[in-house]
């Protein structure tokens, strides 16, 4: 909202805004779509894969901004980054290809004797579905990790799955992001220090919560370029005209507190790169 009312966009002044958060009920998320294409409004705003699919199948004509989803093309969301097409553009958080392998570059670089790593996956992210099996084994493989990949389809499985990583050897948690893993953002942070399992997440806010390190999209960054999308549309521009961006940076975030409760210690090399450090 800051960079809208930069922008000019001042709310109940000179925009209104409709919220609707279905938080970790992702089977809402159509009705909550129709309820908002009902209203009719000028715009919409959808944030993450799952949000940006139930508005994208509820109608073709009204111009929707897409923040947080990684692949817009690999999932059929759009026709090109180049040339959307359609009634969407937006901010991709991810660049198809490598990241994967970079969040386990990471992890490596912060246990470089560590050998089985439990990943944890959403099985209903379209997107990690195409991703994950494309990117991650090859990547850990390369990196002499085992990789043990858990689903988790709902926040109350997260407890069991943490437990389950634990009973099956794992020495790291990969949490591969998804809205279940993210809301509250100190809920997996909390069983993997109780498990005493160091864990890399996507979200710099699960860091921040207690999370031991995180390597991700700027994520604060990515809303704000969306706040132009929304002032360039609003202002006659088509959303099929707009190219989707890439995003510019990577932030990592590391927590010192958790780094000493787990007994991990953090290499010179990360802490130097490191864009943000807890204590």
């Amino acid at each position: 909202m800051d960079e809208l009312r930069n922008l000019g966009w001042v709310e109940n002044a000179t925009i209104v805004l409709e919220r609707k958060e279905a938080g970790s009920r992702l089977d809402q998320l159509p009705v909550f779509a129709a309820d908002l294409v009902r209203s009719k409004p000028d715009l919409i705003v959808a944030i993450t894969p799952q949000a940006v699919r139930a508005v994208k199948e509820a109608t073709s004509d009204i111009p929707i901004v897409m923040l947080f989803v990684a692949d817009p093309v690999g999932v059929g969301l759009a026709s090109s980054l180049a040339h959307p097409g359609g009634n969407l553009t937006g901010v991709a958080t991810l660049v198809p290809g490598a990241f994967m392998g970079k969040m386990l570059e990471v992890l490596r670089e912060l246990l470089p004797h560590a050998k089985r790593v439990a990943a944890f996956l959403n099985p209903s992210s379209e997107t990690l579905r195409l991703l994950f099996p494309r990117e991650a084994p090859a990547a850990a493989a390369n990196l002499g990790f085992e990789l043990d990949v858990i689903n988790v389809k709902e926040t109350n499985e997260i407890p069991g799955a943490v437990a389950a990583a634990k009973a099956g050897g794992a020495e790291a948690l990969w949490i591969v992001g998804d809205p279940i893993f993210h809301s509250p953002p100190h809920r997996v942070p909390d069983l993997a220090v109780q498990a005493r399992l160091p864990s890399i997440y996507l979200v710099r806010n699960l860091v921040q919560a207690g999370g031991l390190i995180s390597y991700g999209p700027d994520f604060p960054g990515e809303a704000r370029r969306g706040a132009h999308y929304v002032d360039r549309i609003l202002k006659g521009a088509k959303p099929a005209d707009l190219p989707i961006e890439q995003p510019a940076k990577y932030l990592l975030a590391i927590n010192l507190k958790t780094a000493k409760s787990l007994g991990v210690e953090i290499p010179p090399s990360l802490l130097a790169r490191a864009d943000e450090v807890f204590e």
